[in-house]
């Protein structure tokens, strides 16, 4: 695909070295990202593993930790929001870059290693050869696109308010020095808040 184009979803850990660790997400569209949110982790993802999900349907993304949502991305396309909807791939690293952190690393601590357990995908599969891909990976036949995905049922909601009052620690919908100009998604109307 054309990589000026894509569409990208992010789990980034960010902290370490005393520093409270923080969950980045970001949300890439047509190209588009600059949709990070910070979450203030309550627990340190180093003493053990947690999981980690991304929920990706025609109505929203909600990323979430061990079962908790974090972050839902509507899709807002009514708005002239670009929403995430190309074919993507998973990938797992470690990544620094000295202009995504706060502080730098002492690199001479490493090898870094990152370990994984459990590892589960559920997804359509899509490929050049099927035009019509996207509208078959809609269907009420695969779990996420059943109706009670569409939305945070009053339990998820009610976890995910108080994860954004007790623990966004960096919003780009209320990043006003980057952003002067209000996002559509970021809109009260917009049901993103």
């Amino acid at each position: 695909g054309d990589e000026f184009h894509h569409d990208e979803l992010d789990f980034e850990f960010y902290g370490g070295n005393s520093l409270p660790y923080q969950l980045q997400t970001n949300v890439f569209a047509n190209g588009v990202g600059g949709r990070e949110q910070k979450v203030a982790l309550w627990f340190d993802p180093t003493a053990d593993f947690h999981d980690y999900q991304i929920l990706w349907n025609q109505h929203h993304v909600m990323f979430s930790v061990d079962g908790i949502p974090i972050r839902v991305f509507k899709n807002n396309t009514v708005l002239g929001v670009d929403y995430p909807w190309r074919p993507m791939q998973v990938e797992a690293t470690i990544w620094y870059a000295d202009w995504a952190c706060d502080v730098k690393p002492d690199l001479s601590k490493g090898p870094y290693v990152a370990e994984y357990q459990s590892f589960d995908i559920a997804g359509c599969p899509v490929d050049d050869f099927n035009p019509n891909g996207r509208e078959l990976c809609y269907s009420p036949r695969f779990w996420w696109n059943t109706g009670n995905r569409w939305q945070l049922d009053p339990h998820q909601e009610q976890e995910f308010q108080n994860v954004r009052a007790k623990h966004i620690s960096y919003d780009y919908c209320r990043d006003r020095a980057r952003y002067p100009v209000v996002s559509p998604e970021c809109q009260p109307n917009s049901s993103l808040l």
